[in-house]
């Protein structure tokens, strides 16, 4: 029996409608810098509202211009927001539903990683939660045929998060994607001041100097820093704002930050 993961915020955080949708990230991928970077192995790209952070997004998935052929796993690392639990959660579904259509989870991927004491099923976690389903739209319209590993963290070690990166890394048809916005609720220049700091962080993979209040996809994000660090990934900044940039006020921001990790050449 086919089990569907259906979308919790179409309508809220990005449109319902297909066309809407298409058109909308259309157009902030045209607004985007392409190409700016080697292929990347990994993204880091923001989750909040698309009328926020979705042109910040856009500027890590437009990276993809050239590999959308090539691409045909993505993993899918994500803070959980509406519940906490030890470790990382994996989704029964077999399908992921956006308005753009039914995307497969990779079985064959996930059975890598079932031994593994840090993951565990865990359907509850993906219940209204946003992290993951915002990224789909964007893998949408940026790849071709693709199957995805859709996995939630919570209460992990960032050695936790490497183990299980370095069981999906793969080859040349992997990409790895870690979902996560930066600082939360600040003021404009405050905000500004500690999404360099963990900029900075990120482009030296320091994930020792990435703290909770740097990034609420911290642990995932540390975790890919160790990766990259193992598998010497260059990483590249390609967009930092934050909602006063982009759609909000100024008095209470959340930073958004688009990173590429890539194969030095």
């Amino acid at each position: 029996m086919v089990q569907i993961r259906y979308p919790a915020v179409a309508g809220m955080f990005y449109p319902a409608d297909p066309d809407e949708l298409r058109g909308q990230i259309r157009q902030f991928l045209s607004a985007a810098r392409h190409d700016v970077i080697p292929p990347p192995k990994a993204l880091i790209a923001p989750h909040a509202g698309y009328i926020y952070s979705g042109p910040v997004a856009a500027s890590a998935y437009a990276q993809l211009d050239q590999e959308a052929g090539r691409l045909s796993r993505v993993v899918i690392l994500a803070p959980a927001h509406r519940m906490g639990f030890r470790g990382m959660a994996r989704s029964s579904a077999s399908l992921f539903r956006t308005p753009l259509g039914d995307i497969d989870v990779d079985q064959e991927a996930m059975a890598l990683i079932d031994d593994l004491p840090q993951v565990q099923l865990l359907d509850a976690a993906f219940e209204g939660e946003h992290s993951i389903e915002v990224q789909l739209p964007f893998l949408q319209e940026a790849l071709e045929e693709f199957r995805i590993v859709p996995l939630l963290v919570s209460e992990a070690l960032p050695e936790e998060v490497e183990q299980v990166l370095e069981r999906l890394w793969g080859g040349e048809e992997t990409l790895i994607v870690i979902s996560s916005d930066l600082s939360h609720y600040l003021d404009y220049d405050s905000a500004r001041r500690m999404d360099k700091e963990a900029t900075h962080a990120i482009e030296t993979l320091n994930s020792e100097a990435l703290s909770y209040h740097h990034a609420c996809g911290r642990t995932p994000v540390s975790g890919l820093l160790l990766a990259a660090r193992r598998h010497h990934l260059k990483p590249s900044t390609l967009d930092l704002r934050n909602s006063g940039d982009t759609a909000g006020p100024r008095n209470q921001v959340v930073g958004y930050g688009a990173y590429a990790f890539s194969r030095a050449v």
